[in-house]
């Protein structure tokens, strides 16, 4: 919704941009109308190609790299939860997923305790852990990338928001010039 939200900016930049050349072409009309000698000067000189709005300082937006890697890293992260989360995966017979209790270490099969159920138990804790460890990144990571986003988006609505009082000030005096014609 944020990078949704970065390009509507920057599309209603880029028409804040175009009106103001606009505005600048209408003044000159304004100007050449007004005075006698200003028609005749516009007659003779040379034609400016049309040319593109300018940017003022306007960066090409793309949406910000640390929320699009947090993106990709979270569906890759949630797509490997969701095969390895019980509730979301189809249950085996036995009841209990511990293909991950053999590949523990023997200095680690030490820490546990010795009654056989308990370690099982105190196994499958510290993988829950490590599974919510791996979502609590993936929320960072995502929290991260929104703030950075949301930043950069508040820069380009200051930038807009002074844009656009410039536009509101010359579109009142053009409409002034032209009151007075």
């Amino acid at each position: 919704e944020l990078v949704r939200q970065g390009e509507a900016l920057k599309r209603t930049e880029q028409m804040v941009d175009k009106m103001d050349q606009d505005l600048k072409t209408s003044q000159k009309h304004i100007n050449s109308i007004k005075s006698v000698f200003g028609g005749l000067v516009n007659y003779f000189k040379p034609k400016t190609p049309e040319s593109k709005p300018e940017q003022n300082g306007t960066p090409e937006y793309n949406a910000n790299n640390r929320l699009k890697e947090a993106m990709m890293s979270s569906k890759e992260q949630e797509s490997k939860y969701q095969e390895s989360h019980p509730n979301l995966r189809r249950l085996d017979n036995s009841g209990f997923d511990f293909s991950g209790v053999d590949s523990i270490s023997a200095v680690q099969r030490d820490a546990y305790p010795k009654n056989q159920h308990l370690r099982t138990y105190h196994q499958k804790i510290d993988s829950n852990l490590d599974e919510m460890s791996s979502g609590l990144s993936r929320l960072k990571n995502l929290a991260l990338g929104l703030q950075t986003e949301i930043q950069e988006q508040d820069d380009m609505l200051d930038r807009l928001t002074k844009k656009v009082e410039t536009l509101d000030i010359n579109i009142a005096n053009t409409d002034r010039r032209v009151r007075q014609l």
